[in-house]
């Protein structure tokens, strides 16, 4: 069977989009590595993510951290899309699809954006404002949410409002208040899923989409890998979409925007 990425890259490749992507070509490639930890908080982590740049847009992937094989930005510089699409690595193929579909469907209202603006301040500050705008894509009546992709600030979201949650996360730990989290998905414990873009990225997506269209969870995607890949696929499994293209909110203490698909109005 086809995956929804897959029947996506057909249509890429079909031109759908109204651009060639043989004809669109990488002009940089970079990678962004990172660690925090938020002042008042016990823990921290790391993160490594591969973008890449095609005209006005950035397309990104997160991978885990020095697992990018060496080359893989000389790669990328001066291929085309439709190269990219095929290259052998996956996060290359999803940075790839992420910054042609950036390009081609940017984040505007013309394309079902909605814009919410995450104000200035710190990093703790900025990951709590996002948070209240991914969490409220999590319909009211749900009563336990598996998150995949533990990220404290949507925990601490979801506790305030009620919601109970089972975090899961292929690191394993324990979350800011003490809990286990799970390193497989237990989708049938669950009545709704909040799932990290990073999925794309490792291959476990279409499990979490497939699960969603079978049963009909809603699925909220929390997306920075990916956020011009998963809006277009609303519909295909996803409810859904925090979409939060390059720079991050943790690469900048000024103002900046995430961008809302579907969810509750």
């Amino acid at each position: 069977m086809t995956s929804a990425v897959g029947t996506l890259v057909e249509r890429v490749n079909s031109g759908a989009y109204g651009l060639d992507p043989a004809t669109e070509r990488i002009a940089l490639a970079f990678s962004t590595s990172q660690a925090v930890r938020h002042p008042g908080r016990s823990g921290g982590y790391r993160n490594e993510v591969l973008s890449l740049r095609l005209g006005a847009a950035v397309g990104s992937c997160a991978v885990e951290p020095g697992t990018l094989p060496p080359g893989t930005l000389d790669d990328c510089v001066g291929a085309s899309a439709a190269e990219l699409l095929g290259h052998p690595e996956l996060p290359v193929r999803i940075a790839a699809l992420d910054a042609f579909l950036l390009l081609a469907r940017p984040h505007v209202p013309e394309h079902g954006a909605r814009p919410v603006p995450i104000p200035a301040g710190s990093t703790l500050a900025r990951s709590r404002a996002r948070a209240r705008a991914v969490v409220g894509l999590v319909p009211a009546r749900v009563r336990r949410v598996l998150v995949v992709g533990v990220v404290n600030s949507l925990l601490e979201r979801l506790r305030e409002r009620g919601t109970a949650y089972l975090p899961c996360d292929l690191k394993g730990g324990r979350t800011e208040w003490g809990e286990p989290i799970r390193t497989e998905a237990e989708l049938d414990d669950c009545d709704a899923m909040l799932v990290s873009g990073m999925t794309l990225g490792n291959g476990s997506f279409e499990t979490f989409a497939e699960h969603a269209r079978r049963t009909g969870k809603p699925l909220v995607m929390f997306a920075q890998t990916g956020s011009g890949v998963l809006p277009r696929l609303l519909g295909d499994g996803v409810t859904a979409v925090s979409a939060e293209p390059y720079p991050f909110f943790w690469l900048d203490g000024g103002p900046g925007t995430v961008h809302l698909y579907g969810g509750p109005r």
